[in-house]
């Protein structure tokens, strides 16, 4: 369970982006790679804080195993926070240096170093970084849809899949695969950008009783 949480936290750091609408005329065009990621870019500069929710899926190749997640995210600027509900609860934190893995139910967290380098502990970091698409990725699209791949390590990331949005937020899902062939498919639905999201969101405070194991 702590390696799919790990791996599912990979797919978040891409997010932190925003508004954006793209230009139509009486016979509009289908949008090329160049101006999906310019308008994604381009939204991008005027998000400060999101927030919304989300469903991920997320598929082990060898186990032929898929779980499903739904929950809550939260972004500003490099550090996010995760909230998987259910029976499996955790809350995910990324400040920008390091990944904290918060499991309630069994008064238990996880905490490691973060960084570029080691995006497969956690796909979702990559959010944070498709304001500059063109600079870490190589681009093509494919059935209306962008892929991504980077053009330096991001730890097991091999590709990402971006299904964009003509209206509000520009991202409506987002696929991370990695060398295995493992994939972590995450859904967003009720955006919401600029909502002026406290510091304090993203500050892990270990409860009474919660051991906090570092790695």
């Amino acid at each position: 369970m702590k390696k799919t949480i790990i791996l599912i936290a990979a797919c978040f750091l891409v997010i932190a982006g925003a508004l954006c609408a793209y230009a139509a005329d009486a016979s509009p065009q289908p949008a090329t790679a160049a101006e999906k990621v310019a308008a994604i870019q381009k939204a991008y500069e005027d998000i400060k804080d999101i927030k919304g929710s989300f469903v991920q899926k997320s598929t082990i190749k060898d186990l032929k195993k898929t779980e499903t997640y739904k929950g809550q995210f939260f972004i500003k600027a490099k550090k996010m926070r995760w909230e998987y509900k259910g029976d499996k609860q955790q809350i995910v934190y990324i400040t920008g240096k390091e990944i904290i893995i918060y499991q309630p139910q069994q008064k238990q967290a996880f905490k490691a170093a973060f960084s570029q380098a080691t995006y497969g502990q956690a796909p979702i970091a990559l959010l944070s970084g498709f304001g500059n698409i063109d600079k870490e990725f190589a681009v093509a699209l494919k059935e209306e849809k962008l892929i991504l791949t980077p053009k330096a390590p991001m730890g097991n990331v091999t590709s990402v899949e971006l299904k964009t949005s003509d209206e509000g937020f520009p991202i409506k899902s987002l696929v991370v695969i990695d060398k295995l062939g493992n994939r972590v498919d995450i859904d967003f639905s009720n955006v919401k950008t600029n909502t002026n999201i406290k510091s304090s969101t993203f500050v892990f405070k270990a409860p009474e009783g919660v051991a906090v194991l570092e790695q």
